[in-house]
């Protein structure tokens, strides 16, 4: 007897919260309608890649309430069979293999869509090709290096992640982090640490933006390096609040400074 076929549905969220379409034409030069991300619902369970692949059941993920929700199709894959999937493709869907811009969480909604529904299935392409989009803006060259920085310092501080996706009835095997050395003495280390770090973040001591290649004059000048170090300046003061995780505070920091740049921007417009 056929497998029962199973719904199969695409929840898009805005991370942005609406500040992509309010300020991309100013920050960017561009309009860009929401900063995009995406989680595949099947069997009740919406299934999406953070710091690993993850899930929850459907609509109650930390991303909220879904801006859309897209119906991809029907499924005749049994769950069985989707988790076992699910756990061979995991070691390359992890917190250290995550990039924003090439392995991301939309990356991840396509593959597994495909692999429900058919290649005729799949994350739209004005979702996937967003960060292409981003690039090719005027600010592109300012963007990608504040994006490489944010990334290194999450993974730097091995930010808590929502609970690893576990199926039936086997674990998904993801690599381990690497074991905690002198837990004992390393508390009062790290907090000197991360006193130091948020001491530099906040002086604009760190590491110097790729410098243009030779005999190419960089149009951006120095506003690249005031942007990143105001954007990890941010993001310094809110960890050290202690009151959110390292990726919540990475989207705080960035909205912040996208609002004063684009508060600047209109005040020079109307002037």
């Amino acid at each position: 007897m056929a497998e029962e076929g199973h719904k199969v549905t695409l929840h898009v969220y805005d991370l942005s919260n609406g500040l992509a379409r309010q300020l991309s034409t100013s920050f960017l030069g561009k309009p860009i309608e929401a900063i995009w991300h995406t989680g595949v619902v099947v069997y009740g369970t919406e299934y999406y890649f953070g710091g690993g692949i993850q899930s929850s059941p459907a609509g109650s993920t930390p991303y909220g309430r879904p801006l859309r929700v897209l119906d991809l199709g029907v499924t005749h894959v049994p769950r069985d069979v989707f988790e076992g999937y699910l756990r061979d493709i995991a070691p390359r869907y992890t917190a250290d293999t995550y990039r924003l811009l090439t392995h991301n969480c939309n990356n991840f909604s396509h593959e597994v869509a495909q692999f429900l529904v058919g290649d005729g299935a799949g994350v739209p392409d004005y979702i996937l090709n967003l960060p292409a989009e981003v690039m090719s803006s005027p600010m592109g060259p300012l963007i990608m290096p504040m994006i490489q920085n944010l990334e290194a310092t999450l993974r730097a501080n091995a930010a808590p992640q929502a609970a690893q996706f576990v199926p039936t009835p086997d674990k998904v095997k993801v690599p381990a982090p690497p074991p905690e050395k002198e837990k004992a003495t390393t508390t009062t280390t790290t907090k000197r640490d991360e006193t130091a770090a948020a001491g530099k973040a906040a002086s604009g001591e760190q590491e110097p933006p790729p410098a243009p290649a030779a005999g190419i004059a960089d149009p951006l000048g120095g506003a690249r390096g005031k942007v990143q170090e105001e954007v990890m300046r941010e993001f310094a003061a809110i960890m050290a609040s202690g009151t959110l995780r390292a990726s919540e505070a990475a989207a705080l920091a960035m909205r912040r400074v996208m609002e004063r740049h684009g508060n600047a921007a209109a005040t020079m417009q109307q002037g």
